[in-house]
């Protein structure tokens, strides 16, 4: 990813423990995902306050060495939050093995069941698919920016940050509508489901627009509070600025492509996802950025672009009600 050796030397341990935990991850989502699809989004929240209030008494412990914790630095951030979310599954699993939610597992359900398997790789293909483009057009993304120096890396890194804690409540109403969308549809109510996604899109609309007015006020602020550097505080200024333009559009785009997933339509978010991010975004990036000398800029500039044409595209088929008839 084009990173100096001290920041390999840092990050390589990090990285280690960190994928060795993919399998913790996955399994946190995914038993979460089962709670808010039965209606039980209050228990999937209670477990990320527990994986997540661990991660945050351990992180300081590890990373700063207090009491009689070791002083491991970065790692330690690792080791938190890996630890954190194994816990998190501990939490989980007791839960659905104590038999009093709606969802609950017992002896007698762990069996082979080749239909329900072959079901559920049928509509996660085109979801990983899905979701790999994004992830592999965002590592291309900071391979790019890496090209401008670490301090401008930096910079994007910090701002990305602040941009994923800004939207965890806009992820939470695109869950809720996916959630919505797959009910509904399967209680024969299609047009509750659009009802419901519409809403979740118009609150969503609102909260994300009063962050974008706080990002274009107070964005250098916001990025000092994590460095003091001008470099980082200039670059993550400017990206929070640029990016939170979008954020009306944004908005709905980020409700109503997991809306699409919802409703069993894994195909259409993953098109939507080629087109915007690898078609469109990765080429403008490239050309605003070093053709046209804009720097990390035009970066920014074609992340804006990009999520632009997501909230148009995803607005325009999802008015065109094809995801009505893919429920499963």
């Amino acid at each position: 990813m084009g990173a100096n050796p001290g920041i390999m030397h840092v990050g390589s341990t990090y990285c280690r423990i960190m994928l060795s935990g993919s399998g913790v991850i996955l399994m946190l989502f995914l038993i979460n995902a089962i709670f808010r699809g039965a209606g039980d989004a209050a228990t999937a929240m209670r477990v990320l306050w527990v994986a997540n209030a661990i991660n945050i008494c351990l992180d300081p412990c590890l990373i700063l060495g207090l009491g009689p914790f070791p002083r491991l630095g970065v790692t330690g951030a690792a080791v938190s939050t890996t630890t954190g979310r194994s816990l998190g599954i501990l939490f989980q699993l007791y839960i659905l093995w104590r038999g009093r939610g709606r969802v609950e597992i017992r002896r007698e359900h762990l069996r082979i069941n080749f239909k329900v398997m072959a079901n559920i790789l049928r509509i996660s293909g085109s979801a990983v698919f899905q979701f790999a483009i994004a992830t592999a057009s965002w590592m291309l993304m900071v391979r790019l920016i890496q090209t401008f120096g670490s301090a401008a890396t930096a910079g994007y890194t910090v701002a990305a940050r602040i941009i994923y804690f800004s939207i965890l409540p806009a992820w939470g109403l695109g869950s809720a509508a996916a959630t919505l969308v797959g009910q509904n549809l399967g209680a024969g109510h299609p047009e509750q489901a659009e009802r419901s996604v519409w809403r979740a899109a118009f609150f969503n609309m609102i909260f994300l627009g009063a962050v974008s007015l706080l990002f274009l006020l107070l964005a250098p602020q916001l990025i000092g509070i994590f460095s003091s550097d001008p470099v980082v505080i200039a670059v993550g200024a400017n990206c929070l600025r640029i990016i939170s333009i979008c954020y009306v559009l944004f908005a709905y785009g980020m409700v109503i492509v997991q809306a699409f997933n919802g409703a069993g339509d894994t195909f259409t978010p993953t098109l939507i996802n080629l087109f915007c991010y690898w078609i469109v975004q990765l080429p403008v990036a490239f050309l605003s950025s070093h053709r046209l000398g804009l720097g990390p800029n035009g970066i920014f500039t074609a992340i804006l672009v990009a999520e632009i044409l997501v909230g148009i595209i995803a607005i325009f088929v999802f008015r065109l009600g094809r995801w009505k008839m893919k429920v499963v």
